[in-house]
Order: structure tokens, then C-alpha cells, then sequence
């Protein structure tokens, strides 16, 4: 039981961290101190170590001198996080087109639908990210090609505060509505080859779109 009770603590504190830095709220270069953690959240250090040790697992801190950092990436490491985003959302498309059910297609139809109806540029970021996790799912594919797209995922989210003024401006906003419905429309035809080609190029161009802001807002910085 007590092993248990610490897996569980450590699950939660590492859901805690870890949403604070996919908010931003404990942006890239934050240290953090076990023991300064372990005496906010008032437990032991080891549930706190145990949550930092899976967050570096995810790419998302690295060891330093008094305990943890949060990574600081290169505009050339979010390249490539981007270009295998690209691969893998790619060939899940393709797998959705080939492997998706009728029910599959619905839940895609209705996140689609709530996207295009929303002007709201964070509800609109968020019901987009679902979309892509609905798509995923249609595919049906193995845990561990799922898990590493939510590793990809949660790598760039931590830098959304950088990328946002250009990524929710409405001309882009518009435009990912736009290219998911070409995708979906491949999707719904079973057209693998379209929905793979189609995914490439939406994904390609929010990549080019994503460096571009990220590399004049951190202009000097490395």
C-alpha cells in the first residue's frame, strides 16, 4: 500500500509541475529544487524527485547543478520536434484514413464543426489540439507511437507562449479550419495518400509559422 500511495503522490505532483510548464507559468531556465518543491506542496522529497525524473524522461527538464532546469530549446531542436511531429501526424492520418470507424468520423465531424464555429482564439487552440488527438485515435495505433506524439506535443506546448501572437492571429486561425476540413474530407473518402499529403502540408506550414515567431521573440537569447 505504501508504494502505491507514493506512485500516486508522484503522479500528481507530476501532473502539477508539468502543467505549469505547458502553461508557461515555469518557463524554460526555471530551477527547480526538489527540496523547495518537496516544502511547497509540504511532502517528502522522493514523490517530488520521482515526478521531476519522469519530466526529464519527456524532454522536458534536465538535471543541473542544485536539482533541475526547465529545457531551454534551440530554434534548430524545435525544428526538429517539429519535422518528426510532421512524420508521425503524417502516417496517422494515413492510418485514420484506412482504419477509421463510423463513430471515429462522427467525433471528428463534431470537434471540426465546434473549431469552425468558435472566434475564440484559446478555446479555438484548444478544440484544434483535440482534433488532432481524435484523428490519432481514429487510427487506431499502438500506445507507444501515441505516447511519443503526446511527448512531441507537450515539447512545443511549452513554448506556446512564444509562438501565440502569430499562431492566433485570425488569417492563421481560418487557414487551420480550412486545411482540417481537407483532411477530414480525405479521411471521410478513405483517400490515405490525400490525408497523408494533406497533413504534410498543414502541418508544414503552422512549422514554418511556429519558427518564425519563436526566432524573433527570442531574437538575441542564445
Amino acid at each position: 500500500m505504501a508504494t502505491a500511495h507514493g506512485e500516486g503522490r508522484s503522479g500528481s505532483h507530476y501532473a502539477r509541475i508539468r502543467q505549469g510548464i505547458l502553461e508557461g507559468r515555469t518557463g524554460p531556465g526555471t530551477v527547480l529544487i526538489p527540496s523547495a518543491l518537496s516544502a511547497q506542496y509540504n511532502v517528502s522529497r522522493t514523490p517530488v524527485r520521482e515526478a521531476l525524473i519522469r519530466l526529464e524522461q519527456d524532454g522536458l527538464v534536465e538535471q543541473a547543478t542544485r536539482g533541475y532546469v526547465v529545457r531551454t530549446r534551440t530554434p534548430e531542436e524545435i525544428l526538429q520536434i517539429c519535422e518528426a511531429r510532421i512524420a508521425l501526424e503524417a502516417t496517422m492520418a494515413q492510418a485514420a484514413a484506412v482504419r477509421r470507424t463510423e463513430l471515429d468520423l462522427a467525433r471528428l465531424v463534431h470537434v471540426h464543426e465546434a473549431t469552425a464555429a468558435t472566434t475564440d482564439p484559446v478555446e479555438l487552440r484548444t478544440l484544434n489540439s483535440e482534433w488532432h488527438v481524435v484523428l490519432r485515435d481514429a487510427g487506431h495505433n499502438p500506445p507507444p507511437i501515441s505516447e511519443l506524439m503526446e511527448r512531441l506535443d507537450a515539447q512545443l506546448k511549452a513554448y506556446d507562449s512564444y509562438t501565440a501572437p502569430a499562431t492566433d492571429l485570425p488569417d492563421n486561425l481560418s487557414q487551420i479550419v480550412a486545411e482540417h476540413a481537407g483532411i477530414l474530407d480525405a479521411v471521410s473518402r478513405r483517400d490515405a495518400a490525400a490525408a497523408r499529403d494533406r497533413m504534410v502540408a498543414h502541418q508544414s506550414r503552422t512549422r514554418d509559422l511556429r519558427l518564425g515567431a519563436f526566432a524573433r521573440s527570442t531574437r538575441g537569447a542564445f
